[in-house]
């Protein structure tokens, strides 16, 4: 178990480029994970990555290396899951979601879950970016719209309605638009769920009518750009009608 230990911690300064970032991960402190690393170099007799003050990244051999342990280390994830099937689950579990369905979907649920299965450490990353399956260590990801190319296995979860919504007091002020065309005399709040190209398209029957509103203020998070309707700063758009996937890797659905 200590040299599949020294192998997981290779990958993960490798993917990460830190050896800072992969002990905060794993917590453990900077010096260990670069013992742990360096000790596996002198076993191998072999340089896996070139560390400098800047960066640390793969040598030749450090890459061809990783690319072998992927798969290596996926099949033995697979073993391991295999074994504790109908037993309480153990290790790290690390997920990633935006902001809204951690907030009010997932954590309010986990807490019987976490009861479950004690010895399970959960980490959430918590933001609309989707991440890096490989990179971040990804094992589970909850995923709106449209998925991208992946490698990893998915199911529909659910559909999640749309909706134009803007402040009370807002619309007092200005008005209350009563066709899409009349937004483009308002303030318009741009987020995520309104940073895509179809972001702002209405439909009725077989009429579709397609707009390219320039945002006012913008924020990097869906919940931003709602607090920002509720603040009154203009009206925004969440989430259209589309999908939402849970997004997994290795063999977790």
């Amino acid at each position: 178990m200590k040299d599949i230990l020294s192998l997981r911690l290779y990958t993960r300064v490798a993917r990460l480029g830190s050896f800072s970032a992969a002990a905060r991960e794993w917590g453990m402190s900077q010096s260990q994970v670069s013992r742990i690393v360096a000790d596996l170099e002198s076993e191998l007799g072999v340089r896996l990555l070139s560390r400098t003050t800047r960066a640390v990244v793969p040598t030749e051999a450090g890459a061809e290396f990783l690319a072998r342990l992927d798969g290596i280390l996926a099949a033995l994830d697979d073993a391991q899951q295999s074994l504790r099937e109908g037993a309480d689950l153990r290790g790290t579990l690390r997920m990633s979601m935006p902001a809204s369905i951690a907030v009010r979907e997932v954590i309010p649920r986990l807490a019987p879950f976490a009861v479950q299965h004690p010895d399970l450490r959960i980490q959430m990353l918590v933001g609309d970016r989707p991440r890096d399956f490989v990179k971040e260590a990804v094992d589970v990801a909850f995923r709106l719209g449209r998925l991208g190319d992946s490698s990893a296995t998915a199911r529909l979860v659910t559909t999640i309605a749309r909706f134009v919504v803007a402040s009370p007091g807002y619309l007092a002020q200005n008005g209350t638009p009563a066709t899409p065309d009349a937004l483009n005399a308002h303030r318009i709040v741009g987020g995520p769920a309104a940073d895509v190209s179809s972001a702002w398209i209405f439909s009725r029957g077989e009429e579709e009518v397609a707009l390219d509103l320039e945002p006012h203020f913008w924020v990097n998070e869906n919940e931003g750009a709602v607090a920002a309707a509720v603040a009154g700063l203009g009206i925004t758009s969440t989430r259209r009608p589309d999908s939402c996937w849970l997004e997994c890797s290795g063999s977790l659905l």
